[in-house]
């Protein structure tokens, strides 16, 4: 049993980790808070991401709030509760969060954010550091650190200017900004805006398609594509050279060739 699953029965904040053929969907089930992050919700959502990680069943993740939120950032009231201080926030983003985010970037598998309801805070932040996202057509993402006379975190000041640019990013932190999912998808922050009622079911059906793909071809895609913004074209074009070099000696890649030359579809093992 994993810890997600033992918080869910004695009542704590829980992570919920469900496993459908190639794919895994994490899910946030907080009881109240609107999936807020306290301390038993940022370790379950690690252990959960390391689980699926390591799974090689596992081809796609999706992660899912609930039908009221996906994730609305830090627990405030923990941080009354507990006296947080400086230091302890500096641990746990460090600690806590990082590797969580860090292991979404690192997997070679797509993740897809299934964002219904508000994603706030670190949870805008968590959304965004997923490779795809599907968001219902009420959701919005909100960046309101600014209110608290705090900077944005859990890689916020990488994440939005990378994806739509300084200026409008730099606005969109220091205003505190409510993004609706439909300027969102004019800024390229989401893939697809759906009824609140059908992001779900989207993000599943396509973390489906694409766990039938090819495994060696997203995962050296994703990791080409996350480096991108550090290097220079000269440097990503030999980046692509020796992945392509890999690829090409794979046996999915003979797979692949032989699928198309047959008019049949191919069978990939990701190897």
């Amino acid at each position: 049993m994993s810890q997600a699953q033992s918080n869910q029965e004695s009542g704590q904040s829980e992570i919920v980790l469900e496993r459908r053929g190639a794919v895994a969907i994490i899910g946030f089930e907080r009881q109240g808070g609107y999936n807020s992050f306290d301390s038993a919700t940022r370790l379950g959502l690690l252990e959960a991401l390391l689980d699926v990680e390591k799974d090689d069943a596992i081809r796609a993740v999706v992660i899912r709030g609930n039908d009221k939120s996906f994730n609305v950032g830090a627990d405030l009231n923990e941080f009354i509760q507990d006296n947080v201080d400086g230091s302890e926030i500096n641990r746990q983003l460090e600690n806590e969060y990082f590797p969580s985010y860090q292991a979404i970037g690192r997997m070679g598998k797509p993740v897809i954010a299934a964002v219904c309801g508000p994603a706030a805070g670190i949870g805008m932040s968590l959304a965004l550091q997923c490779d795809l996202m599907v968001m219902a057509d009420s959701a919005y993402l909100l960046s309101p650190f600014a209110n608290l006379s705090l900077c944005p975190d859990g890689g916020a000041n990488w994440l939005l200017p990378t994806r739509m640019g300084y200026r409008r990013a730099f606005e969109v932190a220091i205003e505190c900004q409510k993004l609706s999912a439909e300027r969102c998808l004019e800024l390229g922050l989401v893939n697809r805006v759906v009824p609140n009622d059908e992001v779900v079911t989207n993000a599943i059906e396509w973390a489906e398609q694409l766990s039938t793909r090819a495994p060696l071809a997203i995962q050296t895609t994703k990791r080409a594509m996350r480096s991108a913004s550090s290097m220079s074209y000269d440097d990503m074009f030999h980046l692509e050279a020796e992945i392509q070099k890999s690829n090409v000696d794979s046996s999915d890649f003979r797979e692949g060739l032989d699928a198309f030359l047959n008019k049949r579809q191919p069978q990939f093992e990701g190897k």
